[in-house]
């Protein structure tokens, strides 16, 4: 089959074309777009999680520029030269900087999107006058006298207190609801209602509490370390924001086109190169974006013509796009938001969350590598050529976008916090952008990445406050253990069996957090799925690391997971593709995903996929997992690498199999492997009775 040759030229800047463009017949040039470029960063926006903000300019955008820059340098100081009054202080300043500009940069309604209204502006000063109530140094009556006296009255709430609380409350709704829908605002009024008129439910209910009243609530929102200014904010605060503005930094120091060209130059010249580029961009992007639903754009926006080209359906390679899309957001060194909430909730470094990443990423990107190989043969992909020079010759050239990486990982091994390695690393990388003269990060560029990485955290910032309603609600009712009774009752009426009852149990979980994703963004999913979820897990037994990791997965996949997959919606909307056939192409390749997670749940040797235990347990929990996800591959794709196709026996064969060696017991791996085996037997009896068929009858010659 011949192949078809795409040349890929160097950088040379800006390029405007939507994707590739053919100059003519005879003769084809094909232009990259550079995965940065604001048509790419506008239609990455229309499947984020939040809705997409204005554009401002003239005084509105000197003056959210102002705030945002001076919100980063706050964030930036905070690292190394801390508020004396300590975290919850800083916290107060951080949401009095991003809220009043969440009503600013997002409109209320879709049609006013050109400037902020009246009511924006209005709204904005009551959200900066509601937030800094808390340090007024000012006594108004009984109220206000600055924080120490505020921080005095918990507990006690004056009623002034409780009217700039319920006006936060109120604002940190509206803000959530202009960012990133109905859904979360609704759950959040959902759990005040419970926390109010709980007290009258039936008292033999499980959920039935004591009851609380509104002055109550607010105090445990407004003047609690687990209410708004809890370990949600207080992570977004203290790390998110820093690593968006180590992502926008990278972005404009032409971090990403690099590694989209350095991706299709290591696979120009294998058969599968389309797939291996598209899937190897989306590993290394989400370095930059650290969303799902972005990094699938931005790759799409430069693999699909290459994949369009190599022979790939729509579906199918929107389905490659969205779940290498959403692997950056599980892949370290820098995964989603909800990974530095792990980090706090357990009270461990980053760096060990990272480690407990590890495998299970290795285990994801192995399914998507297998099944982009099986796709290439049993699709009939034509081999794709790309001229993009060496990948040697690139490396030695902007291989230092490299460093900054390294130097994250680097810096925690040494004992360092997370913040002070991603100020770190962005300060390297910053240095090192004047190594490209296109891309240096002069002093108006640095401002437009402080800028732009404080912009990033907007949303998220809202989302984390608001969820301080929740984690408060469920820790002043006690609705956390009494949820966890329930989940556990419901898998012992199937069985007592505990080692059925855990299993049951974590599937009860994992559908339940994957409906709850569907509804709300992944970090408050997190938040609720641990407070409400995590329980239940721990009773049963299972490792703190492990309950949390799972969680976060299942929070994570909502992206997608249909209906809403978020990352297969931008991926077909890429493609051009039918969005529900696209939605199930993103769920094959992302299986992966969902069983891992159940693995290193219901077993102990499971947790050898987190890194914990000897190299014995590690090794085995590894190395049979990878055989488990291999056969579920070639079950789904129905082919065996190097063999042939499979048939419908053998792919139900595998599939068993596959799910089997996943229950990391003695037994269940023995039945796994043999039954792996017979699969692959049937392959090749297939493929030894198809063989005659082919041949040329005795002394006849080929035509």
């Amino acid at each position: 089959m011949d192949a078809v040759e795409v040349p890929l030229p160097p950088d040379e800047g800006d390029v405007t074309d939507p994707a590739w463009a053919d100059d003519g017949p005879g003769e084809t040039h094909h232009h990259m777009r550079d995965p940065a470029h604001p048509d790419t960063r506008d239609l990455a926006a229309r499947f984020e999680e939040e809705k997409p903000g204005r554009v401002l300019s003239g005084p509105v955008g000197l003056l959210f520029t102002g705030v945002t820059v001076a919100v980063a340098l706050l964030a930036l100081r905070q690292v190394f030269f801390p508020l004396a009054q300590g975290s919850k202080y800083y916290l107060i300043f951080f949401l009095a900087g991003v809220l009043p500009m969440v009503f600013l940069a997002y409109p209320a309604r879709a049609r006013h999107t050109t400037r902020p209204t009246a009511v924006d502006w209005l709204l904005a000063a009551a959200a900066l006058g509601v937030c800094l109530y808390p340090v007024l140094p000012v006594a108004l009556g009984a109220a206000g006298g600055g924080y120490d006296a505020f921080l005095d009255r918990q507990g006690l709430l004056d009623p002034l207190d409780v009217a700039f609380g319920t006006g936060l409350l109120l604002l940190l709704l509206e803000a959530c609801r202009r960012t990133t829908g109905w859904i979360l605002p609704a759950v959040c009024v959902l759990f005040l209602g419970y926390g109010y008129y709980g007290g009258l439910l039936p008292q033999s209910w499980p959920v039935a509490h004591a009851g609380l009243d509104f002055g109550q609530l607010v105090d445990a929102f407004y003047n609690s370390d687990s209410g708004f200014y809890g370990t949600p904010l207080d992570v977004a605060a203290s790390y998110i924001v820093l690593f968006t503005i180590y992502g926008a930094v990278l972005d404009l120091s032409g971090a990403g086109r690099f590694f989209v060209e350095l991706s299709a130059a290591a696979f120009r010249r294998s058969r599968t190169a389309a797939g291996r580029t598209a899937v190897a961009s989306g590993f290394l992007l989400g370095t930059v974006s650290g969303s799902g639903a972005a990094t699938t754009v931005s790759i799409g926006a430069v693999t699909w013509p290459i994949l369009r080209r190599a022979g790939y359906p729509p579906e199918r390679a929107g389905g490659m796009l969205a779940a290498a899309g959403v692997g950056a957001i599980l892949s370290p060194p820098t995964l989603g938001a909800a990974a530095f909430i792990i980090a706090e909730y357990l009270g461990v470094s980053y760096l060990q969350v990272l480690g407990w990443a590890t495998v299970p990423t290795v285990l994801y990107y192995l399914g998507i590598l297998l099944s982009v190989e099986i796709d290439a043969r049993r699709s009939d992909v034509r081999p794709v050529v790309l001229d993009t020079g060496s990948a040697w010759r690139l490396l030695a050239r902007f291989g230092y976008h490299f460093l900054s990486l390294l130097v994250i990982i680097v810096v925690l091994a040494l004992g360092a916090s997370a913040m002070r390695a991603v100020v770190i690393a962005t300060a390297l990388a910053a240095a090192l952008s004047f190594l490209d003269r296109r891309h240096r990060l002069t002093p108006a560029r640095l401002v437009a990445a402080l800028r732009d990485g404080v912009r990033g955290v907007l949303a998220v910032s809202a989302v984390c406050a608001a969820a301080g309603i929740i984690t408060a609600t469920t820790t002043k009712t006690g609705l956390g253990p009494q949820a966890a009774a329930l989940l556990i009752g419901g898998a012992q009426a199937v069985s007592s069996e505990p080692a059925v009852v855990l299993a049951l149990t974590a599937v009860l979980a994992a559908v339940a957090l994957s409906l709850l994703g569907l509804a709300v963004p992944v970090t408050a999913s997190f938040v609720i799925g641990w407070v409400i979820i995590g329980p239940a897990l721990l009773h049963l037994g299972v490792a703190a690391p492990a309950a949390a990791m799972f969680v976060f997965y299942f929070a994570v996949l909502s992206e997608v997971s249909p209906p809403t997959a978020l990352a297969a919606v931008a991926a077909a909307a890429i493609t051009g593709g039918r969005l529900v056939p696209t939605m199930w192409q993103t769920l094959r390749y992302a299986l992966p995903a969902y069983l891992i997670p159940l693995a290193f749940v219901i077993t102990p040797t499971g947790l050898g996929l987190l890194g914990i235990g000897g190299a014995g347990r590690i090794a085995l929990a590894g190395l049979v997992s990878a055989l488990g996800v291999a056969v579920l591959a070639v079950a789904a794709g129905g082919w065996l690498p190097g063999v042939g196709p499979a048939g419908p026996p053998e792919r139900l064969l595998g599939a068993v199999a596959g799910l089997v060696l996943l229950w990391l017991e003695p037994l269940p791996m023995a039945i796994g492997a043999v039954l792996a085996a017979s699969a692959v037997a049937g392959v090749y009896a297939r493929r030894g009775a198809a063989r005659p068929s082919t041949e040329e009858p005795p002394g006849e010659e080929s035509t």
